[in-house]
């Protein structure tokens, strides 16, 4: 409830519009924050300290209507600004509609869905998202391994870089890898894998489609002499000498939701008995990816990945899951981590890319945070086995066959 001083300041005969939607948002909402509407007029609600405070440069902002896509939007045009505990402020989520977004946006992600080759949409929503350059993200993720997916806590106050190394040792022993070892590595980033690998004369094959990545993981390569190679090459086409002793993806099959696709390639790339290690963000349901995200993070097909599609195309294409392990606390710290060295860096960010670049990745940030701490998303990684056969892919001939044969 608006506080009993605020309250006395503002009589209810004379609140305007512009209050009474603020009321309407917040007026049950149990934590102490303050709104500072576009005149000065400072509105408290709770009671305490205020535990974050959003101020408002313009009266625009409420009159647009309280959806996420719409807030967002205005946050990233710097009609207001918050500060304060972040992951507090996105309690408010649970109070806000998910803007559906009118029919363009849905038409534009199926018809790259359907109708555009895969390679072409991951390559142009790759480049995109990349386009920054490595500065822009080496700022943020750790120093060590330069992982853009989330490390492996053993307590909450331990540091990214030790987290990150976990999580790469867990990689390691989960795919058993052995010096002398061939590993493919798919969405590559800044050569994590091959930092990690290279030492330990694992040959590391890494696949990018980002020129930045490409470059970077080149000259990694030159100067440390590791074992292995880099192509810009999407991995639904990529082609192989001999299969690979293991493959490797670490937070890229957010980018390619061809799960029946990727099977089979992995299958097929793979020797027998050979290991996928995977791990992800997730979500209960298949392309449920906020408009926000689509439209100022990842474009193209982008969805996080959903286990249960994941498990079924595994099974179905010679794959059997071994361990599957969730992720979501972990993922939170890591996007906490992430947040926290992105706003350290907001000058410099803001001299070379702009505020709007600045306020959209800290939106995302931050957001991403509280969605991973309260179950909006989820995490897991897995690793899983392939087996001598390519696997039962039941079509409709061989369901009727299994149909026909349980009546007689």
């Amino acid at each position: 409830m608006l506080s009993s001083a605020t309250a006395e300041q503002e009589p209810s005969a004379s609140r305007t519009k512009v209050t009474e939607r603020v009321e309407r948002m917040l007026n049950d909402f149990d934590v102490p924050c303050e709104v500072v509407l576009a005149n000065g007029k400072a509105l408290r609600f709770g009671s305490g300290a205020p535990k974050f405070r959003v101020t408002l440069h313009t009266d625009r902002v409420l009159a647009k209507g309280p959806d996420e896509f719409t807030l967002g939007t205005s946050f990233v045009n710097g009609e207001f600004d918050i500060e304060g505990d972040m992951l507090t402020f996105f309690d408010i989520r649970t109070r806000l509609k998910h803007a559906l977004g009118g029919l363009t946006p849905k038409l534009h992600f199926w018809a790259q869905q359907l109708i555009q080759a895969p390679t072409k949409v991951n390559k142009k929503a790759i480049q995109h998202h990349y386009e920054f350059g490595d500065d822009f993200f080496l700022c943020f993720i750790d120093t060590d391994y330069h992982l853009y997916s989330h490390g492996f806590f053993q307590t909450d106050d331990e540091s990214l870089e030790k987290a990150c190394e976990r999580k790469l040792e867990t990689m390691y022993d989960w795919a058993q890898l052995k010096p002398g070892m061939r590993v493919l590595d798919i969405g590559a980033g800044w050569g994590g894998v091959t930092r990690y690998c290279g030492p330990r004369d694992v040959h590391v094959t890494s696949l990018t489609l980002a020129n930045d990545s490409y470059a970077h993981i080149q000259r990694l390569l030159t100067e440390k002499k590791y074992p292995g190679e880099v192509l810009q090459e999407d991995f639904l086409v990529h082609k192989a000498e001999k299969p690979y002793d293991a493959i490797v993806i670490l937070g890229v099959i957010e980018h390619i939701p061809y799960y029946r696709k990727f099977f089979q390639r992995a299958w097929e790339l793979l020797k027998p008995s050979g290991l996928i290690y995977m791990d992800a963000s997730a979500d209960l349901e298949k392309y449920a990816v906020s408009r926000y995200i689509r439209h100022y993070i990842y474009p193209g097909t982008h969805s996080y990945m959903c286990l249960q599609d994941v498990i079924q195309e595994m099974l179905f294409h010679g794959f059997m899951p071994r361990q599957v392990v969730q992720d979501n606390h972990n993922y939170m710290l890591t996007m906490r981590h992430w947040a926290e060295r992105f706003q350290a860096n907001r000058e410099m960010i803001l001299r070379r890319w702009g505020e709007q670049v600045y306020r959209a990745f800290w939106l995302y940030l931050w957001s991403g945070a509280y969605a991973f701490g309260h179950n909006v998303l989820q995490a897991y990684h897995m690793v899983a086995e392939r087996t001598p056969t390519h696997g039962p892919r039941p079509g409709v001939v061989r369901r009727a066959r299994h149909f026909v044969r349980e009546l007689f």
